[in-house]
């Protein structure tokens, strides 16, 4: 079946969270269709609102490249394959019948109707849809079998403009949609925490960007290359991002050279803090991400994170605070980063660590020590000689 776009095939996609705003609701679903529209752009589909849902209508050729978009599209809770018919028994009873044929193909052998008619002309009412939908199924696919409590999948029958048969939905991620709380900046490293942490933030509608510390030759090429991966791989959920990379040799250095070894892991994150603020307020970007989680390491004691901060005025944000590092593999790996977070190559948080680091320091004594450091110059000189790579749907950034 065509639909009224003439493309052989129908998304339904639900949305999320963005259901609940009041006033300012129809602001949200323009960000929505505007990141929808990007994610789609170079496959030919082509999308259009309808009361409360959202129809992507795409040529057969262009499935799998919309299928992979929708599954990047933060803001939608579910969305699948479905078949638009005229408004008759007699079509929506054969849409019934061919959605629960892909369904017994896929292995499943337990289902439910589930029915919404807003157009109140249909001449059966939502309980006749699912009693008739169901009979005319079992009548076809006799193997089938109706569970009301666990289905294996629910087969969905919308009357609206036209009739909309799916089944088979597919989970969404959910949130809101990206671009509709503010822009922040996440410090990025090379490992499993900081790109999780960056898409929480991206699943709460926040625009990232992202800044990594590099401190060649101590930390290495490949290193670097790495953090700008996953970069890349955030990137194709946040519709692009600027990845700004300081060189922090010379801070880093000096950390070495001047400070208490105990304190030198925690002096640097405060450096870090420091730079990070910087940039943040001359890019406009309006607070710190971070991927820290409570007591994770010795740098993250509620003290330690207390002093890292503490020179700090924009808000630090640290999603994964409350999160073990299991559930945090867990959505490295759903967001496709585990695999390049765990590549050995250490970044410059690794590097100079003590021994022994102090596990609750104190603000007033961590300030006394950082002062001392006169940082000031050697971050601004850092600052001046980023690089910055603009990073655009997973493809590979392009440097200024």
């Amino acid at each position: 079946m065509e639909n009224k776009n003439g493309l052989p095939r129908t998304y339904l996609l639900k949305p999320g969270e963005l259901t609940l705003k009041g006033g300012n609701k129809r602001e949200f679903e323009r960000v929505l269709i505007r990141n929808l529209e990007a994610l789609l752009r170079f496959t030919g589909a082509a999308v259009s609102p309808a009361q409360g849902r959202y129809f992507v209508h795409s040529s057969e050729d262009g499935a799998e490249k919309v299928e992979e978009a929708l599954s990047r599209l933060i803001g939608i809770s579910g969305w699948a394959k479905t078949r638009v018919c005229g408004k008759t028994p007699e079509e929506v009873l054969h849409a019934c019948t061919e959605t629960a044929g892909e369904c017994y193909a896929a292995g499943i052998r337990t289902f439910k109707i589930e029915a919404r008619r807003t157009d109140k002309s249909f001449p059966w009412d939502s309980y006749g849809i699912r009693s008739r939908g169901g009979a005319a199924i079992l009548d076809v696919w006799p193997d089938l079998r109706v569970d009301v409590h666990k289905p294996q999948t629910i087969i969905n029958v919308e009357i609206r403009d036209r009739a909309y048969v799916y089944g088979m939905e597919h989970r969404g991620l959910r949130g809101l949609p990206v671009g509709t709380a503010g822009r922040g900046l996440l410090l990025l490293s090379g490992g499993i925490d900081s790109p999780v942490a960056g898409f929480m933030m991206l699943s709460r509608g926040m625009k990232v960007d992202a800044v990594y510390f590099h401190a060649y030759p101590y930390t290495s090429e490949e290193a670097r290359q790495k953090a700008a991966r996953l970069a890349e791989i955030l990137s194709r959920y946040a519709l692009g991002i600027k990845l700004y990379t300081v060189g922090f040799t010379a801070v880093q250095l000096r950390v070495k050279e001047r400070a208490p070894e105990p304190w030198s892991t925690v002096l640097l994150r405060m450096a870090m803090m420091d730079c990070a603020e910087k940039l943040a307020q001359k890019t406009g970007l309006k607070c710190l991400i971070t991927g820290e989680s409570l007591s994770q390491v010795a740098s993250q004691t509620i003290e330690n994170l207390t002093c890292a901060q503490s020179r700090i005025r924009l808000p630090v944000l640290r999603p994964l605070i409350g999160m073990d590092k299991e559930d945090i593999i867990r959505k490295s790996e759903a967001i496709g980063a585990y695999a390049t977070s765990i590549l050995p190559y250490a970044d410059c948080c690794v590097i100079f660590s003590p021994l022994h680091p102090v596990l609750r320091g104190t603000p007033r004594e961590s300030e006394a020590l950082y002062e001392k450091l006169d940082l000031t110059g050697l971050i601004e000189e850092a600052l001046r000689t980023c690089t910055v790579e603009t990073h655009r749907e997973g493809r590979p950034g392009r440097q200024s």
